[in-house]
């Protein structure tokens, strides 16, 4: 069994890694930002050091926040978006509550009803989530065939109701203008 510390050889301290870490993926600050705001505190750190600080501590933080998310509302607003991850255009799934909370994304490289249902699925199985009350998705054609054979395995309730009404997921759709997509993309990627 091996109880070492994950920061054992570590040039730096843990509370550091973890604090540039944590900046990374909190704020919208680049690896260069964090670099010079450690110089202001007299810290000599390469922005390449805290790249890859992120790349080894941003699963483990993930795992370890997931559980003490706060519990979701029963009404959910779902929408994709095409974005460029390492050079190749992805599906980006994305859900929130009716408050604005997300509930989750997945990357997929296709938009089919097997990519919506796995996207289902997942939101399904997060601890932080409560069996939705309603579905409300875009005029996407793939969304009801994965509601429909969800419902059917019993994944949903029998009573969900999926509305398919393109200006009730103004929600999600402006928080895809939102810098968080792009920290939760960059995350999602530390965790493939």
């Amino acid at each position: 069994m091996n109880n070492c510390s994950p920061f054992k050889w570590r040039h730096f301290e843990a509370d550091i890694i973890m604090l540039c870490v944590r900046w990374y993926l909190r704020y919208s600050l680049s690896y260069r930002d964090l670099e010079e705001m450690m110089a202001e505190r007299g810290l000599s750190v390469d922005h390449t050091t805290i790249y890859r600080w992120v790349q080894r501590s941003a699963p483990e933080l993930e795992k370890r926040c997931r559980p003490h998310l706060k519990a979701t509302t029963d009404s959910w607003r779902v929408d994709e978006t095409y974005v460029k991850v390492k050079k190749i255009w992805m599906y980006l799934y994305r859900a929130v509550d009716a408050q604005g909370n997300t509930l989750e994304f997945l990357l997929s490289p296709t938009r089919d009803a097997e990519a919506a249902e796995r996207f289902f699925s997942k939101m399904l199985a997060a601890p932080h989530t409560v069996p939705p009350r309603v579905i409300t998705v875009d005029k996407n054609a793939a969304s009801p065939k994965a509601f429909k054979e969800l419902k059917e395995e019993g994944a949903l309730p029998q009573a969900c109701e999926l509305r398919q009404v393109k200006y009730l997921n103004n929600i999600v759709e402006q928080d895809h203008r939102a810098h968080q997509t792009r920290r939760e993309t960059c995350v999602k990627l530390l965790l493939a």
